[in-house]
């Protein structure tokens, strides 16, 4: 996924989400890409009147960012496919854009993100331009950690990016992708003895 920058003439609109485990989610668009996700206490948060003019939340594409949002936290979805527009400087952007690889229940450090793109002297510049992400969850900015593993930072809150990756973390622990749920080469069901 690449993040590309908004139609600069494209008025913005917003609906709130309400009913999220997170709390309320107000939901930002230029047309029809998403351009903000924020939540309430967010740090970096614009202010409410730049956000635009209300609109209905079944209105592209906010019913299909509610759907999607929806089945992640059912835990039936692991990766978002919503047209975005995201405003920022071309470095944010590649930053951004390499959050959307990093997989679910996954986490990467800021180091490892600015060596996937090319700077590895820039893991500050990757959190600042982390922190900047308008779009949390979507694009999973709670995924990168600290060269420790230790949560640092999020828009959101620590508590926020806690939860999310605790949930992630679980989902994935259910039923690994490299496992196989049946495991006929190890001869757990031998054909011979099922019929």
């Amino acid at each position: 996924m690449t993040v590309p920058a908004p139609a600069p003439d494209a008025p913005l609109t917003h609906t709130v989400l309400d009913d999220t485990p997170v709390g309320p989610l107000t939901l930002v668009a230029a047309g029809d890409a998403l351009t903000g996700l924020y939540m309430t206490d967010q740090r970096h948060r614009p202010p409410q009147e730049t956000f635009g003019a209300p609109a209905d939340p079944d209105d592209p594409p906010f019913a299909a960012a509610a759907t999607q949002l929806r089945a992640y936290f059912r835990g039936e979805l692991t990766t978002f496919d919503l047209p975005l527009s995201l405003r920022g400087t071309p470095f944010q952007r590649r930053v951004w854009t390499a959050l959307c690889a990093i997989p679910y229940g996954e986490t990467r450090t800021y180091g490892q993100l600015a060596a996937l793109l090319g700077t590895p002297g820039a893991a500050r510049a990757v959190g600042l331009a982390n922190g900047r992400n308008p779009v949390g969850i979507i694009v999973p900015c709670h995924r990168v950690v600290g060269a420790d593993g230790s949560l640092t930072g999020y828009g959101g809150g620590l508590d926020r990016k806690q939860r999310l990756l605790t949930f992630e973390r679980a989902k994935e622990g259910l039923f690994p992708a490299a496992e196989r749920l049946f495991p006929e080469e190890e001869g757990l069901f031998p054909a011979q003895e099922c019929g």
